[in-house]
């Protein structure tokens, strides 16, 4: 099945996506959040053949849902009324530090790494969504 994954956060969203026997995962791109945002995902999710949606759900570390999981969640209700495929949630705590682990390992600019770092936290947020067989 061909998953997207989304890091939405309030400024950027990121975006991953594996292909058809969920063996690759790639980094596919990182949106500024505009108000049409659902709409962008959408144009994704047609050209991708996307069959499913990963989003990632920011817990508390004590596993609560704190003021941005609430967001996300509302960001979810609304991207479910523009689409027809199921949207599944992945815990995504330190979803974030590890892609920036993975970006200092390059020698990427700064300027680049900031570009890049949804995407990547995106793209771990699907492998962890993969490796649990949900």
């Amino acid at each position: 099945m061909r998953y997207l994954a989304i890091d939405h956060g309030r400024k950027r969203t990121g975006l991953a996506i594996c292909d058809p026997s969920e063996t690759i995962v790639s980094p596919f791109a990182v949106l500024d959040n505009p108000k049409n945002i659902c709409n962008q995902i959408t144009d994704v999710i047609k050209a991708q053949s996307v069959e499913a949606v990963v989003v990632g759900l920011p817990l508390n570390m004590d596993g609560s849902q704190g003021f941005q999981a609430k967001l996300v969640l509302a960001f979810a209700e609304q991207l479910k009324k523009s689409i027809d495929i199921p949207i599944y949630f992945q815990d995504e705590r330190l979803s974030t530090f590890g892609a920036e682990e993975k970006l200092a390992a390059t020698e990427l600019s700064r300027k680049k790494k900031r570009k890049r770092l949804d995407a990547v936290a995106a793209a771990g947020i699907l492998e962890n969504f993969l490796e649990s067989g949900d």
